[in-house]
């Protein structure tokens, strides 16, 4: 009996069995993992064992069993390579990387010109001398994001979104970092402000605040717009975007990957889409959809522009006999102040089953953009006469906020 307590009081971690060991090192992170190679020979023999890596290499490095093939490495070698390229952003590497690969996985077979513009990532110097250039700190979001591609040539369609109209059209190009840190803006009213986006054709440009400032917070990305109220003419308002470079990159590509933003004519729309609103009768769907456009809207004064996508869709199930043409449609529209505007309009032929039907056009509302609008639609067919539902849209999605930056 003594004998057996003597042996228990000389048990320790070390001396347990290897694969009890080995599970207990699979639940340690990376930093903890490393550090045990320091504690003995025993447990640095075991926190190298290799599928004790394979697990990290894949949260933070998306490593697949192909690349590693490819690579003909260790997992262990594969998690240090990559840790000394890119290890100062292990915490947003894994969330950028997986919204760049799913993005160019969604558009490649949709938009191939738009992945072909992409450029190679930066390199850790070339961000280096922006810092120095701007002599600000760039976000390390915003810095690994740039690793993987460094923006996207000066082309049309833009990677974030586009929207044409009949007399208005914009396509926002993702910058590279050196044209980005050209437009650097110091002047009051947009100080510390890092263009991410811009559009030749408005000269429309995201913003990203690198440093706090004039009642803006740090990496905030916004959409600027003068105060055409206020007596000094640098100060601006602000419609914020995104709390950070992750949250706004990210947000953007789950829409489109997710099909809410739709793409016409190989250009991504930022249309937002309401589930509520959307009414079906017999085999045919209409759904309508809004883009706040905050080229043409302002906060001082009041006014606020959006374009809206009507869908008109006859179920891929419908019987042939049941095709409908459309021959004309008529709307009324009914805005937050009550007023009431009627379009009217030819329809198209050759509408039948499976085909889609689509109509854009804008409205502006001169109120906070929180107030909705009332649509309300009649659709005539040759066959019968279809009534929709109400469809309420919400004016504009609740991701939009409006801020007031600068002094009066």
């Amino acid at each position: 009996m003594a004998a057996m307590e003597a042996e228990a009081a000389l048990m320790t971690l070390e001396s347990l069995p290897t694969d009890p060991l080995l599970l207990i090192l699979s639940f340690l992170d990376y930093r903890d993992l490393i550090n045990c190679c320091y504690v003995s020979r025993r447990l640095s023999q075991l926190s190298s064992h290799d599928p004790l890596w394979r697990r990290h290499c894949k949260k933070y490095w998306l490593i697949s069993e192909e690349e590693k093939t490819r690579k003909n490495q260790c997992w262990k070698s594969l998690f240090i390579d990559t840790y000394s390229d890119v290890g100062r952003y292990i915490d947003h590497y894994a969330a950028i990387k997986k919204a760049w690969d799913d993005l160019k996985k969604y558009l490649e077979p949709r938009c191939p010109r738009m992945v072909l513009s992409l450029k190679e990532g930066a390199r850790e110097e070339d961000l280096d001398a922006v810092e120095a250039q701007i002599g600000c700190k760039l976000p390390n979001d915003y810095r690994c994001s740039y690793r993987i591609h460094n923006g996207q040539k000066l082309v049309v369609p833009g990677l974030l979104g586009s929207m044409a109209l009949s007399n208005h059209y914009r396509s926002e190009d993702l910058l590279d970092v050196d044209t980005a840190a050209g437009g650097f803006q110091q002047r009051q009213g947009l100080k510390y402000c890092l263009p991410l986006t811009f559009c030749i054709h408005t000269g429309l440009s995201q913003y990203i605040a690198v440093e706090a400032a004039e009642g803006r917070n740090k990496n905030e990305v916004f959409y600027q717009c003068p105060d055409q109220m206020a007596r000094n003419p640098a100060a601006i308002d602000m419609f914020i975007i995104g709390a950070t470079f992750t949250d706004w990159f990210t947000s953007y590509v789950n829409n489109v990957v997710s099909g809410g933003f739709p793409i016409i004519r190989d250009q991504i729309f930022r249309y937002i889409h309401d589930p509520e609103c959307v009414a079906t009768t017999g085999d045919i769907t209409v759904s309508v959809s809004t883009s706040f456009l905050p080229e043409l809207s302002s906060v001082h004064p009041p006014h606020y522009f959006f374009t809206y996508r009507i869908r008109i869709e006859m179920s891929k199930d419908a019987l042939p006999e049941k095709a409908c043409q459309l021959d004309s449609r008529y709307w009324r529209i009914t805005n937050a102040k009550g007023d009431v505007e009627e379009v009217q309009g030819p329809g198209v032929v050759n509408f039948q089953s499976s085909v889609q039907v689509e109509y854009m056009n804008t409205q502006a509302v001169p109120h906070s953009p929180q107030h909705q609008a009332i649509w309300k639609d009649i659709i005539p067919f040759t066959s019968c006469t279809l009534k929709t539902r109400s469809l309420t849209l919400p004016f504009p999605d609740s991701t939009w906020h409006v801020q007031h930056s600068g002094c009066l």
